[in-house]
């Protein structure tokens, strides 16, 4: 025992001595039960990690639990939620074809033999026909292009001699046009097919392009976008809301053990007037990186706990937005643990979204109503509750954590209540950096700081196309060729919005 040594053979007789020893023993005890409980706690919750299934959703009974136990709130939505909650039929079967496709007329003619009326003998005519469409493959294929510069000269000076002007190229003395270098862009990030296989597929169709000499493209043209991919970052900037995130990518440094470093891709999305999502690269998860890409930013800003933000909160400039989603997943982390109480939470939140599910298709003013008239009801009990379990919860348990947590950000959590653009939680950031997580499990790793603020650049513009539904090899192709001829385009035209409603050229 830590500060206490007990000889069982030599117990004192005073008695005075013994309630001593009996109340450090207690005391003892206690200490080592929370430390077994929170540590049985995150036994399970590694184990669900590892073993379990990574959905949150809980079965209908269990959101129903406590619903007796609710002012009945909700009752106001009618049959709209019980309708929300009932399971919609997915469609089965097979889709047509789009129409937009490319396609190829294959006639199936008759044989001369049926074109006779086996009644009459007459030759039968034709009412009509069946079609019937199948999907076919034509593989891509590289070709190359040859510029042939025409060279004039005087017949009678031999002095005089002149040569067409060589062509535009994004890169100087590159062998890759706009088309080639958006392929391997798109090829790697939106695709998330790594440098080295598509050097593979290049040499089965016979080219043999290097993974450097593609990797110094990517590079090269990245700075070629910068001026676009800085317009649409004013462009967040400068609306109301912003959705931030941020989530790790390996980085190779030769100064580092296993020549690894852990660097940071932070994710910036505008709101609906600005609908842009600029990605950005830091060397670590340090305060500096939000703090110095937000400055005089002021408005909304819809992010996680994360305490580096505290910073650029300070001023009062910008508004802490704090997500529902996070609370939602600390109590469901603690429902192995605290079932009841961790299911009551739950089934606040949820009652929560169901009021969102509802509120989708409404104006910004009308989503804000309702939210003050049901939404807020609902925020006013789950706050009386947290309160409560302060009391009842062990002060180690994850039950315990997740009350401290949600009670933390209270203020926080309740600011989408005072404007209905801004969301309940800040899913539209996690959801963005989604092409990351998934990138990074087939690259692998960034080759340098450089190649992180490359492949920023990259993904902010693809990520643009995909909110704009738009193809973003016709767009990258197009905006490196704009760019790389006149520097000083019009690069609002380029802004993938605008460019949509200019090419018409979608997904």
């Amino acid at each position: 025992m830590s500060n206490l040594d007990v000889n069982l053979e030599k117990i004192p007789d005073d008695p005075a001595e013994c309630k001593r020893i009996i109340k450090e023993l207690l005391s003892q005890l206690m200490s080592e039960r929370e430390e077994n409980e929170e540590l049985r706690q995150r036994l399970q919750l590694f184990l669900r990690e590892k073993f379990g299934r990574k959905s949150e959703s809980l079965t209908p009974g269990q959101l129903r639990l406590f619903m007796e136990a609710a002012d009945g709130s909700l009752d106001a939505l009618g049959e709209d939620i019980a309708a929300e909650e009932a399971p919609s039929p997915r469609s089965h079967g097979r889709r047509k074809p789009a129409v937009d496709l490319l396609r190829e007329r294959r006639v199936v003619d008759v044989s001369e033999s049926e074109r006779v009326c086996s009644g009459c003998g007459k030759e039968r005519v034709q009412i009509g026909e069946e079609v019937s469409e199948q999907y076919d493959y034509v593989p891509s294929s590289i070709r190359v292009i040859e510029h042939v510069r025409v060279k004039l000269a005087c017949k009678d000076c031999e002095k005089s001699v002149t040569i067409a002007a060589v062509p535009t190229k994004p890169i100087a003395k590159g062998l890759a046009t706009a088309g080639m270098i958006a392929h391997v862009g798109v090829s790697k990030y939106a695709d998330h097919l790594p440098l080295h296989r598509q050097e593979g597929i290049f040499r089965r169709q016979g080219a043999e392009i290097s993974r450097s000499t593609m990797c110094d493209w990517l590079a090269q043209t990245a700075s070629i976008l910068e001026p676009l991919y800085l317009l649409q970052k004013s462009r967040v900037m400068g609306g109301k809301v912003i959705w931030c995130d941020d989530t790790p990518v390996k980085v190779q440094d030769r100064s580092r053990d296993r020549n690894i470093k852990e660097g940071r891709i932070w994710i910036y999305r505008g709101d609906g007037a600005n609908p842009y999502s600029v990605f950005d690269y830091t060397e670590s998860r340090s305060r500096d990186g939000p703090l110095n890409f937000l400055a005089g930013y002021t408005g909304f800003l819809q992010a996680d706990a994360f305490a580096g933000f505290d910073c650029i909160y300070a001023d009062r400039k910008v508004k802490e937005c704090a997500c529902m989603a996070h609370v939602r997943r600390k109590f469901y982390d603690a429902l192995p643990s605290s079932k009841k109480p961790a299911s009551e939470a739950i089934d606040f939140i949820q009652q929560l979204y169901k009021v969102e599910s509802l509120a989708v298709d409404l104006s910004s003013s009308e989503r804000r109503q309702l939210r003050l008239a049901v939404s807020k009801p609902i925020l006013d009990d789950f706050k009386k509750w947290l309160d409560l379990q302060v009391v009842v919860a062990l002060p180690k348990s994850q039950i315990a954590k997740a009350v401290k947590y949600a009670l933390n950000n209270w203020n926080a959590l309740n600011t989408f209540l005072e404007d209905g653009d801004l969301t309940i939680d800040n899913n539209w950031a996690e959801n963005e950096l989604r092409r990351i997580a998934i990138g990074r499990k087939n690259w692998l790793f960034a080759g340098s700081d450089k190649g992180g603020r490359t492949a920023a650049i990259w993904v902010t513009l693809i990520a643009g196309c995909k909110r704009n539904k738009i193809d973003p090899f016709w767009y990258l192709r197009d905006a490196i060729d704009r760019l790389a001829a006149n520097p000083n385009c019009d690069l609002q035209a380029l802004l993938p919005d605008k460019w949509a409603m200019e090419q018409k050229i979608t997904v």
